[in-house]
């Protein structure tokens, strides 16, 4: 009996020693089903590595923090660690990493509002002090991780998740940023005021804090993806005017095509009785570049060039060379949602090259650019290739990548400069350029 009064004391008695050995296990269980949360809630394939270092990275510097820094500040470091954590272990983007911080966060300063709350009721006591306590801080502890895992098994049961999460407009996701980091500057002040004046607050107080912070944060936050929604609805209405206007083309051109078989076919006819081949050649050749064209505009379709934004840039910049005169040949053997880079990083560099050969083939007796979007398994890269006509012979494929660099007045000279800022932050992009006497041609290399 003496033992079990011993262990008893132990429990029920400050003791910052036990409690350093009680936060091993229980910051390995927190870690554990914070990853269970997020890796479901995204509905993330991460493997058995990323998973084991992902709470163990967490476990680790969640522990350090409590012991080492003060409140509230281990509440900011345990931020930004988290987010690390999300960002360099499991692969999400920042503005993902964000929204997978939020989500605990917030459930653990709603869970920890009530507890200290209740606790000071039930108890009369200090809910801060309390946690010096083994025994109170295992309860409430695990009660925070129960409360967490069974939100888990609510979002797998009924297969709730933000797979598809994300927002392109950079406005957005600066708004969206800004909302989470000043939430979290709230979260962590409302932690530390319910944590140390619990007992001073009256209830409604409490109540009231908490639940205005979590309706300001998420109202917020449903205004930022509804504008984002918004905006996207926008860009595929676009998309479905680029398209509408390219089948409208293809359509006339069809139709023309049709319309003129029987006196195409009669030309060819008159070559062949006279055995003139030398003129069946160069009416065929006229005639494959009609068809071209129309192949073209057949390529030129969202089911072949198959990501929203990249079909935007380069339906308009068709639409813009076809009115200055210029053929495009595009081909495009690539599924473009495999790309193995950002795709407003890719869209960017899409929109500049494009607009870099337009200028250049405007100004020459034959416009022609060729555009080629494949993949070469041999070298494990995926390739953007544009080719253009260019008078300028002389140009200096080192110089024009520098800051300011450009031939045409009124021009910035900042394009390719800019897509050097782009490869310098990627060691998987690289851009070669190379000339003939007929083309200028840029090579941009994506591996993977």
């Amino acid at each position: 009996m003496e033992i079990f009064q011993t262990i008893w004391t132990t429990l029920t008695t400050e003791n910052i020693e036990l409690i350093k050995i009680l936060s091993i296990p229980l910051s390995i269980l927190e870690a554990y089903v914070i990853m269970l949360l997020i890796t479901t809630i995204l509905d993330l394939s991460a493997t058995k590595k990323q998973r084991i270092l992902y709470i163990t990275f967490l476990a680790c510097s969640g522990y350090f923090s409590k012991f080492i820094l003060p409140n509230p500040y281990n509440t900011f470091i345990n931020v930004a660690v988290f987010l690390l954590a999300n960002i360099y272990i499991l692969k999400l983007s920042f503005f993902r990493g964000i929204f997978a911080l939020a989500i605990p966060f917030i459930i653990t300063i709603i869970v920890e509002s009530f507890i200290s709350r209740l606790y000071y009721i039930i108890l009369h006591s200090n809910y801060a002090d309390g946690m010096n306590v083994p025994l109170k801080r295992l309860s409430v502890s695990c009660f925070v991780y129960f409360i967490n895992y069974i939100i888990y098994l609510v979002i797998k049961h009924f297969k709730i998740n933000f797979s598809k999460l994300e927002i392109e407009n950079k406005k957005s996701r600066f708004l969206f940023v800004g909302t989470c980091i000043f939430g979290f500057v709230l979260i962590g002040s409302q932690l530390y005021t319910l944590t140390f004046y619990s007992t001073n607050l009256p209830l409604p107080i409490t109540l009231l804090s908490t639940v205005g912070l979590l309706t300001y944060f998420s109202i917020s936050v449903y205004t930022i993806f509804t504008v984002s929604k918004l905006e996207i609805t926008s860009t595929n209405l676009e998309q479905a005017n680029q398209h509408n206007k390219t089948l409208e083309l293809l359509q006339d051109n069809t139709r023309a095509f049709r319309h003129d078989f029987s006196n195409i076919i009669q030309g060819m006819v008159g070559y062949m009785d006279r055995n003139d081949m030398e003129g069946l050649r160069k009416y065929y050749s006229q005639l494959v570049e009609d068809i071209r064209h129309t192949n073209n505009l057949t390529t030129l379709s969202p089911k072949v060039v198959n990501n929203p934004a990249v079909y935007n840039i380069l339906a308009n910049k068709y639409h813009k060379a076809d009115s200055l005169g210029i053929k495009i040949n595009l081909e495009v053997f690539l599924d473009l949602n495999t790309l193995h880079m950002k795709i407003y990083e890719f869209t960017r560099i899409l929109g500049i090259l494009m607009d870099n050969a337009i200028e250049a083939a405007s100004e020459c007796d034959e416009k022609i650019i060729n555009v080629i979007i494949r993949r070469d398994t041999r070298k494990h890269m995926q390739l953007l290739i544009i080719e253009n006509t260019y008078t300028n012979k002389e140009v200096d494929t080192e110089e024009i990548y520098k800051k300011g660099y450009t031939t045409k007045e009124g021009n910035t000279g900042l394009g390719l400069w800019e897509i050097r800022q782009i490869l310098k932050k990627n060691n998987n992009l690289n851009l070669y350029t190379t000339k003939n006497d007929k083309y200028f041609s840029q090579q941009f290399e994506i591996y993977y």
